[in-house]
């Protein structure tokens, strides 16, 4: 088994001392950013101490390949992008702090997401469609490392998805953006010009995920082991139960409890370091 070690610095004192406690017998540089200590061990001791330290870790089978897997399938709202999209909007409409609040409650699985979801909505009622436009224009950014990531997984043969409880005006958009292959989302109301407050049809929420992923991976003909599933707030746990590698990407802490892995400290594009 592997250890890889990540952070915007490492100091090779701390690689030393981490290669000691997971007794690693080599330490080999990835990027500048990441480090394989080959031949560890599990132990208690590194999760304490790199949470000390600032870095991510995980323990890595030494047989883990890129190439192995066939879809890679992404939350958007801080996960894909860095910010979240329908507290951008309600910032649009001054209505920010009670759609942010209601936010932070779903992610920590606090409240159903469906029902979460239908009062956001209802708060942005009579905005004009067009601040959509202005906040995908003058808000939306990528989360680090995520094109450098996609292109790397693409250039692997590797499927790509986002998969959103937010709506379709933004996953359409970056789908096309990105050329991912597959999306998938919420679809706003309007009437007259206006958002009228309601989602149309069925909201995907946590199960709404799952079922999107289990359908395209049986489309794919893949199999659970053959899928990666990044995702950062409640919502993706079924989503991301439903990959052999799960990523918990600057997560909620139930996110981090239930992943294989987690990564806080560096980008996107620190899932690749993972493997070989």
């Amino acid at each position: 088994m592997n250890l890889i070690i990540q952070g915007l610095e490492i100091e090779n004192r701390d690689l030393r001392e981490l290669a000691k406690l997971a007794g690693a017998n080599d330490i080999e540089r990835i990027t500048g950013q990441a480090f394989r200590l080959k031949n560890a061990n599990r132990r208690d001791q590194v999760p304490e101490y790199c949470a000390d330290a600032g870095l991510d870790f995980a323990f890595v089978e030494q047989t883990a390949r890129l190439g192995d897997f066939g879809l890679v399938a992404m939350d958007m709202d801080s996960t894909l992008l860095a910010i979240e999209s329908i507290d951008e909007i309600a910032d649009m409409h001054g209505v920010k702090p009670q759609v942010s609040e209601i936010t932070q409650r779903t992610m920590r699985g606090e409240i159903v997401f469906a029902e979460s979801l239908r009062q956001r909505t209802a708060l942005l009622r009579d905005l004009d469609e067009d601040a959509l436009q202005r906040v995908y224009d003058e808000r939306v950014r990528l989360s680090p490392g995520a094109e450098k990531m996609l292109l790397r997984m693409k250039s692997a043969g590797i499927r790509t998805m986002v998969i959103s409880g937010g709506f379709t005006f933004f996953t359409d958009r970056i789908k096309a953006k990105l050329n991912l292959d597959y999306s998938a989302a919420n679809t706003l109301e309007v009437a007259d010009g206006k958002l009228t407050g309601k989602v149309l049809g069925e909201i995907i929420g946590a199960h709404g995920k799952a079922e999107v992923l289990k359908k395209v991976r049986d489309e794919l003909g893949l199999k659970r082991e053959q899928v990666i599933a990044i995702g950062d707030g409640a919502n993706d746990l079924k989503m991301m139960e439903e990959a052999g590698v799960s990523i918990a990407y600057r997560a909620k802490p139930i996110v981090q409890e239930n992943a294989t892995y987690a990564i806080n400290h560096v980008g996107l594009d620190g899932v690749l370091n993972l493997f070989d």
